[in-house]
C-alpha cells in the first residue's frame, strides 16, 4: 500500500491522549500502525524507546517490526515490539529474575492436577475426556478475568471440588518456583498495584503504547494495559469489534465496544476502506453483520469494482456439495488460479473431511492450517470397525468388549476372559438366563450377516438393525451433546462405504488417506502448495481469491450449543471473517441432510438472502442451488 487515504492519513496523525481505531477487514490496519510510529518518531520527535506497540502473536509482532523498519530505510530503532506474554514477561524478569525455564508447559500442568486427585476422583477424570483440560481452562478464566473465586460456579465439577483444586495447582506452582502463562499476566498485575515505584519506572518506559488485534483482549492484559498508559493515556487501540471471535479464550470484545466510557475524551477513527474484497462480498458481509446489535455501526466501501455476487447453494447431501465444491476448484484452477489462492473454511476442523478424500482421488494437492482429526479414527468409526473386525472373525477381547453394550445388552465384562473370546461360549454361561443368552445369540446372527454383506450395507446394518443410532442418542442425551454431530460421523462413514464394493478395497483406502494425511503434516516451504483447508477461527488475518465455505448449516454455525443471544453474535462475527477472507469469488453452500436427519440452511444463509441491494439494483448474493 502506498499513499494513505483519508482514513488512514487521520488516525496516523492522532498526536496524543487515547485513541480507538475501527479497523475492518483488508483496511491496512498494520500499514496505520508501523505509519503512525513512523510519525511519532519522525515529525513528534517522540523518542523511539519510548514506545510500545503491543499484540497477541509473535508472528504478527515480528511482521510490524520488518514492515516498520522497511520504512525507517532498515534502520533499527529501540521501538518494542512485542505480544502481551512476552512484554510482560519481560517485566517479571526485571523485577523477579525469572527466566524462561520456569515457564511450564500443558503436559506438567496436567500432572500438577491429576496428582490432587483421589483414585475416585481420577477415575471419574479418565472416563470424561478432557475433564481436567476444561479445569486448566476454568481456572486460566478466574485468573484472567479477575473472578472472585468463592463466587465462581465451575462449569466442569461441583465448586468445592474446583476450588481445593484450584487452591492446590496454585500452591504447587509456587512450591515447585514456576509460573505458568496466567501468571505472567497476574503476577505482573499484583507487581503494579503493590509497587507504585516499579509501576512508575515503566510507566516513564513506554509512554506512547500501541495495542493491535484490541477486541482481542481480556480483563487482565487490559488492566495491565490501562495502569501501563497512566498518566498520559497515550493509548491507541486498533481493532474490529466485528472480528471478535475469541471469547472461548477470554477475550473480552466488551472492553472494545466500552472503550470510551472509559476514556471520555478518546478520538475515534474508521478505516473505512476495504481493499481486499470485491464491492458484493464487502455489501453481503456488511449486511449480515448488521444484524448483530452491540456492535460500532461502519460504513465500509471498496476499491476493487463490483465483482460477483456471492453463491448461495443448497445441496441434497455432502457429497454432491463436495463434488460441486471440487469442480469449482478444477474450473478456478483452469482459468489460471493457483491451488493455494482457493481456501475452504469450516465451522469445526472436522467440517470438511469428505472433501479433502475428494481431492486425494483427483491428485489435487491440499494444506491443512488446522490438525484434521481422521473419520477413521474417531471413537464413532472405531466403534462401527470393531463390529466389522468382529464380523469377519476377530476374536479378541478387546474388539468385543468395544462393540457388546454399544447398544446396551446388559452383558458383563466378567464373562470376557482370556486373550480370546467365543460367543457360543458365553451364550452358554447364560443359560440359566435364557433372557440374556438370547440377546448373545442375536449379537453373534447381527456379525455373521454384517460379515456377508458388502462395506454400505454392512455400516447400515449397524446402525439400524444392531441399533447403533439408538445408542448414539442415548449417548448425546446422557452427556448432553448434540444428537445430529454424532449421528453425522455415522453418516459420513457410511457415505464413504458406499464408495468401496469390499472391505479389503475400503481398508486399503484407510490406509492410503492415512499415510497421505501424514506426507501433508510433513510437508514444508513450497511442498505445501495447494488448497487450503482451516477452520473459521484459524482463518483470521488471512486472504484468498476463491473462498467455499461449506456446511452452513443450523446447527453447525450458529453452533447448537449457542444459546445466548450474545453466543450468536459471536458466531455471526465468526462467520463475518469467514466470509471476508475472499477477495474475489465467495461460495456459501448448505446441505439438506445431515446424519440421515432433514437439515435446514443457517439462519446466516436467509439474512445474505435478504441483502442489500447494490447502487445498480444488482443483488450482491445469487442463487445457485442444485
Amino acid at each position: 500500500m502506498g499513499e494513505l487515504n483519508e482514513f488512514q492519513e487521520r488516525a496516523v496523525c492522532h498526536r496524543e491522549g487515547p485513541a480507538l481505531v475501527l479497523a475492518g477487514p483488508g483496511s491496512g490496519k498494520t500499514t496505520v500502525v508501523t505509519r503512525r510510529v513512523k510519525r511519532l518518531v519522525e515529525d513528534f520527535g517522540v523518542p523511539p524507546g519510548e514506545i510500545l506497540v503491543i499484540t497477541f502473536t509473535r508472528a504478527a509482532a515480528k511482521e510490524m517490526q520488518t514492515r516498520f523498519e522497511g520504512l525507517m530505510g532498515g534502520r533499527r530503532l529501540p521501538v518494542t515490539f512485542g505480544t502481551f506474554h512476552s512484554v510482560y514477561f519481560g517485566i517479571l524478569k526485571h523485577a523477579y529474575h525469572y527466566d524462561a525455564a520456569q515457564i511450564i508447559g500443558e503436559e506438567r500442568r496436567l500432572r500438577f492436577l491429576s496428582e490432587e486427585l483421589s483414585e475416585e476422583e481420577l477415575s471419574m477424570a479418565e472416563s470424561s475426556a478432557g475433564f481436567l483440560q476444561e479445569v486448566l481452562s476454568e481456572i486460566s478464566s478466574v485468573k484472567n478475568d479477575l473472578l472472585d473465586l468463592e463466587k465462581y460456579y465451575s462449569r466442569s465439577c461441583p465448586e468445592d471440588l474446583f476450588r481445593r483444586l484450584f487452591h492446590a495447582y496454585e500452591r504447587r506452582l509456587r512450591k515447585e518456583n514456576v509460573i505458568d502463562f496466567d501468571d505472567m499476566l497476574t503476577l505482573c498485575y499484583e507487581l503494579f498495584t503493590a509497587r507504585k515505584d516499579i509501576l512508575s519506572a515503566w510507566q516513564r518506559k513506554y509512554r506512547y503504547i500501541l495495542c493491535d488485534e484490541f477486541q482481542d483482549i481480556n480483563r487482565l492484559q487490559y488492566e495491565i494495559l490501562k495502569l501501563l498508559a497512566l498518566p498520559e493515556n497515550n493509548l491507541f487501540a486498533v481493532g474490529d469489534d466485528d472480528q471478535a471471535i475469541y471469547r472461548f479464550r477470554g477475550a473480552r470484545p466488551e472492553l472494545m465496544l466500552n472503550f470510551e466510557r472509559e476514556y471520555p475524551g478518546a478520538e475515534r477513527y474508521l478505516l473505512a476502506v476495504n481493499y481486499r474484497s470485491q464491492d458484493k462480498i464487502i455489501g453481503a458481509a456488511g449486511n449480515l453483520i448488521s444484524h448483530n446489535q452491540v456492535r460500532f455501526r461502519k460504513d465500509i466501501s471498496g476499491v476493487k469494482g463490483a465483482g460477483f455476487p456471492v453463491v448461495l447453494g443448497g445441496f441434497p447431501s455432502e457429497a454432491e456439495q463436495n463434488r460441486r465444491i471440487l469442480s469449482h476448484i478444477q474450473a478456478y484452477h483452469r482459468e489460471g488460479m493457483a491451488y493455494e489462492e482457493m481456501a475452504v473454511l469450516s465451522r469445526t476442523n472436522t467440517g470438511a473431511r469428505g472433501l479433502l478424500s475428494l481431492l486425494m482421488e483427483y491428485n489435487i494437492p491440499f494444506q491443512t492450517k488446522d490438525a484434521v482429526p481422521s473419520l477413521y479414527t474417531h471413537w464413532i468409526s472405531g466403534d462401527i470397525l470393531a463390529y466389522i473386525r468382529a464380523a469377519m472373525g476377530d476374536e479378541s477381547r478387546g474388539t468385543l468388549l468395544r462393540i457388546v453394550n454399544k447398544p446396551c445388552r446388559y452383558i458383563s465384562r466378567s464373562v470376557f476372559s482370556g486373550g480370546k473370546v467365543s460367543l457360543q461360549e458365553i451364550e452358554a454361561m447364560y443359560e440359566e438366563k435364557p433372557w440374556m443368552a438370547k440377546r448373545v445369540r442375536e449379537l453373534a446372527q447381527d456379525l455373521r450377516v454384517i460379515g456377508r454383506r458388502p462395506p454400505y450395507q454392512a455400516v447400515l446394518h449397524i446402525r439400524r438393525a444392531c441399533g447403533y443410532d439408538d445408542y448414539l442418542r442415548a449417548y448425546a442425551k446422557e452427556r448432553n451433546l448434540e444428537t445430529g454431530e454424532l449421528l453425522s460421523v455415522a453418516e459420513e462413514l457410511l457415505s464413504d462405504a458406499g464408495e468401496f464394493p469390499t472391505f479389503p478395497e475400503w481398508f486399503a483406502h484407510m490406509d492410503r488417506y492415512r499415510e497421505e494425511m501424514e506426507r501433508q503434516r510433513k510437508k514444508t516451504g513450497k511442498e505445501a502448495a495447494g488448497v487450503v483447508f482451516s477452520t473459521m477461527h484459524g482463518a483470521k488475518g488471512l486472504e484468498y481469491e476463491a473462498v467455499f465455505l461449506p456446511n452452513v448449516n443450523e446447527q453447525m454455525i450458529p453452533h447448537g450449543k449457542a444459546g445466548r443471544p450474545s453466543d450468536v453474535e459471536e458466531e455471526r462475527r465468526l462467520f463475518y471473517v469467514a466470509m471476508t477472507r475472499a477477495k474475489e469469488k465467495l461460495h456459501v453452500y448448505w446441505v439438506r441432510e445431515r446424519g440421515g436427519q432433514e437439515a435446514g440452511p443457517s439462519r446466516f444463509v436467509r439474512e445474505l438472502k435478504a441483502a442489500r441491494r447494490d447502487e445498480d439494483g444488482k443483488a450482491a448474493c445469487r442463487n445457485g442451488e442444485e
